[in-house]
Order: C-alpha cells, then structure tokens, then sequence
C-alpha cells in the first residue's frame, strides 16, 4: 500500500517546538507536511551516578530508578526510556511491541486505539522482517470512515478498501491520555496513535509477557499471524 510517508531531519527542538505550536495555533491541515520529534536514554545510564544522569532519567525517576517500581517492575529487562514529541495529527501506524509498556504523558493530549494480539490477522500488519514496516500496519484507518464516500474527492484503492473493511471489524478500544496520565500497554498489543496537539510522552518497557491471556491471545497468537512473512 506504498512506502511509509516519512523522512529523517536534522531539527533542532526548539525548531520542531516552533512548528507544533505553530500547528496548533492554524489547526495544520493533514494536507500539510508534519513533524515529530524523539529522544530519550539508553538501559546503561540508570546505572551511572546521578549526577552523571541526563534531564530524561532525573525527571521521571519512577522510569530510571534501577530497583523496581510500579512503572518499571523489571529493571533488568528495561531497554531505557524513549521519549516522543508530537504536533497536531501527527499518527504511529497501529503496531505491537514486546515488551509490557507503560507511556507517560508529561504534556498534551494523544488517542490511543487498541487492540488485542488475536486481532493481527484483520489488521494488515507487515510480516516480512525485510521490510522497514515490519510489524506495523500500512493501512490508514482515519479512512475507515470514507469508506463509502463516492464523491469522487478520495482515491482509494481496491485492495485498500478490502483491507479496511476488514479492520473495521477489528476488535478495538479507544483512549485519549492526557496530562499527567500513564497507560499500560501489554505485551503483544496492538496500538495506533495520534496527537492531539502539541504533546511529549516518555514510555518504559518491562519486558515480555509470553504467556498472554485466554481472552485476547499472546505472543503465539501474534506469531502464528507473522509467520507466513519468514518463509
């Protein structure tokens, strides 16, 4: 369904910070280009002394602290402290990681649609570990709606439309995490997100729960939709 719509910059953040506000303030069109900004620390620096700690691992010490807390329960198999930066309409294609995540907003607001693992197979995800989409899905589901729109003002292709069809009977929920707010995310889960407005959320992964659970599948459910993508 066509290459991922994105480039790397060499932005600054001040740079990128002029140009969320500024999207906000006009409410940019999606006809416009947007922009997404990321940071964060690696799994070594909670072992350092704290005053060799940069500003991400002093400000969000429940995430860096290397003993366990509620929001990193397993210190071990913590892989550091990403943090991105979001404007207005900026979307992460829906997507599953591993590890048990908890995302923290410092600021802003972002939706967070999720899914169960067993929903994989309606989702359109990558299965080919070549591909640099692999484990993200390339559908757009903000044209879920415009599915039976035939103004003549949305191209769409057939398959497209297949496709969208059959995430529209994906299972789902749908969330807006604000200011403040923490969300967990288990492992396996499949996420789309989208900011609100200008925003900056921190997330932690705790490692991978293989198990899953009887209602909404796992890691073998996820595997056994990936699979076809290996041979």
């Amino acid at each position: 369904l066509g290459a991922p719509p994105s480039v790397d910059l060499e932005w600054t953040f001040d740079k990128w910070a002029r140009h969320a506000v500024y999207a906000d303030e006009v409410s940019l069109p999606k006809t416009e280009k947007h922009y997404y900004f990321q940071s964060g620390v690696n799994r070594e620096e909670r072992h350092k002394k704290w005053k060799h700690w940069t500003f991400v691992s002093r400000d969000l010490p429940s995430f860096s602290n290397p003993e366990p807390t509620f929001f990193g329960f397993n210190p071990p198999a913590q892989k550091g402290i990403q943090c991105r930066f979001g404007e207005r309409g900026v979307t992460a294609a829906t997507h599953y990681d591993g590890g048990r995540n908890m995302i923290a907003m410092i600021t802003g607001a972002k939706r967070y649609v999720l899914s169960p693992p067993f929903a994989c197979p309606q989702l359109g995800i990558v299965t080919s570990r070549e591909h640099p989409s692999y484990r993200h899905s390339m559908l757009n589901f903000g044209r879920v709606t415009l599915l039976d729109e035939d103004d003549g003002t949305v191209e769409m292709s057939k398959r497209e439309k297949e496709w969208l069809r059959i995430s529209a009977d994906a299972p789902t929920l749908s969330t807006v995490l604000k200011a403040g707010e923490v969300l967990y995310v288990p492992s396996h889960w499949f996420h789309y997100i989208t900011s609100l407005q200008k925003s900056a959320q921190c997330n932690t992964r705790s490692g991978m729960h293989e198990e899953g659970n009887e209602n909404f599948g796992g890691l073998e459910e996820v595997e056994d939709c990936i699979k076809d993508g290996d041979d």
